[in-house]
């Protein structure tokens, strides 16, 4: 099973780091190349930029909880969040078919 995890591209769980404005701060973001990929993904499905993505995440948790005490942690688990979302749809999905045939 571990075989899985180890075999890993090791460019996958590199960090880059990113500058992006944000409320007119400019900040900078070291996440995973993996995760970049999953906030590209995730952009790219909502018709925006990665940046566009992350600046309305970082919105919209401000405007939901007030703080946001580690936003590249946040980022990640929205990444997870929505592998486990689109893993649901996938296998609801297939139920359904099954269920028609």
């Amino acid at each position: 099973m571990c075989e899985l995890y180890v075999k890993a591209d090791p460019i996958l769980y590199e960090s880059r780091s990113r500058s992006l404005r944000i409320r007119g701060v400019v900040t900078t973001l070291r996440l995973e190349n993996q995760f970049w990929d999953i906030l590209a993904e995730i952009a790219e499905a909502d018709g925006m930029t990665t940046n566009q993505l992350i600046t309305r995440l970082y919105e919209e948790v401000m405007d939901f909880r007030g703080e946001v005490l580690n936003f590249a942690s946040f980022l990640r688990v929205s990444c997870t969040r929505y592998l486990s979302q689109r893993r649901a749809q996938v296998t609801e999905l297939s139920v359904v078919r099954s269920n028609a045939g």
